[in-house]
């Protein structure tokens, strides 16, 4: 079997950029996504794309046995905290049920090696900060449940299958491309710095603070911010690692430093020079106070190491991709 990765949901923001950082070295890689929310211009031109959707089990197989894949990494699923709380069956529906088709389909096609898309927010949120892999998980929101339900089924089926995994765990997503090829681009984000680009950008009239009186020195929410290209080198470190016989295990991806939203909003001011307008909201359902990661793990069995780590660098390409995508 040659070396050939299917990454699923590759026409999405993280999938897409961790597609052109396959291509950039030399990968081959085939994209399935069913453009729900992907979009299709995003996904490297060296790659093949198929449109169809990760539970169609003969389609998956096809594919393996087509292209010779040898690995999966697994993108597809939905995202967004609050609407999970609203339509939790749905997003048990997309993140669950068919994550384990999904998983059924390449176990029986013989793939041996899975990276699986996961979230901080498995994490239990009084458990101690920075967040080690370890701490006690008791996610507060459907999506963040649907993820640690998939974390479940994928160390069973390593077991039961041989299925080789690395679950990455992300902290909070942003930024784009240095290049300009690829960034955030559903104009319904949720992302702070993403919709904080758009108010820069004149798209929105306001950005929204959900809720001021959180335990948190300034009262709002603190989170660990990572550049996405940052977190695409994660996932070909991890590959990397499968494919050279490494064990399964989980690691966080994020810098180890946490930053509140009025700080983002401070950094958004200094690199526009200009002040963002804000409306403080109510607090959303299903958001924990803080999440800061420990990436001890990942940087030592890994060696993966920050290259885009500054906020302003974040904020500075989140706001170079918005002005380019909606031209």
């Amino acid at each position: 079997m040659s070396n050939v990765v299917l990454v699923t949901g590759g026409a999405g923001y993280i999938g897409s950029h961790t597609v052109y950082a396959l291509l950039d070295r030399g990968d081959r890689v085939v994209v399935l996504d069913n453009l729900s929310t992907g979009v299709k211009a995003q996904v490297g031109k060296d790659a093949i794309f198929v449109q169809g959707d990760v539970a169609d089990a003969g389609l998956v197989k096809k594919i393996v046995a087509e292209h010779g894949v040898d690995a999966v990494i697994h993108f597809a699923g939905s995202i967004v905290v609050p609407e999970s709380v609203r339509d939790p069956l749905a997003y048990y529906d997309n993140n669950v049920v068919k994550t384990r088709s999904l998983m059924q389909a390449v176990v029986e096609a013989g793939v041996k090696q899975f990276i699986f898309s996961s979230t901080a927010t498995v994490y239990a949120s009084d458990a101690p900060q920075p967040l080690a892999e370890a701490a006690a998980k008791s996610p507060i929101s459907p999506y963040a449940r649907s993820k640690l339900m998939a974390e479940w089924m994928l160390e069973d089926a390593g077991h039961a299958y041989g299925l080789r995994h690395m679950v990455l765990r992300y902290f909070n997503v942003a930024g784009a491309d240095p290049k300009g090829r690829t960034g955030q681009s559903s104009p319904n984000a949720t992302h702070l710095i993403k919709r904080a680009a758009m108010v820069a950008l004149g798209r929105l009239p306001q950005l929204d603070i959900f809720g001021t009186d959180y335990p948190t020195p300034d009262g709002t929410g603190v989170r660990d911010y990572i550049h996405v290209t940052d977190l695409a080198a994660a996932h070909l470190l991890a590959l990397d690692a499968l494919r050279g016989g490494a064990a399964s295990v989980t690691y966080n991806c994020g810098y180890g430093r946490g930053m509140s939203v009025r700080e983002v909003v401070r950094g958004v001011e200094k690199v526009t020079g200009k002040p963002l307008p804000v409306r403080i909201s109510d607090r959303r359902a299903g958001d924990p106070p803080t999440l800061i990661s420990d990436p001890s793990r990942i940087k030592a069995a890994l060696g993966w190491k920050p290259a885009h780590d500054g906020i302003e660098e974040i904020i500075a390409s989140a706001i170079a991709w918005e002005q380019r995508f909606n031209r």
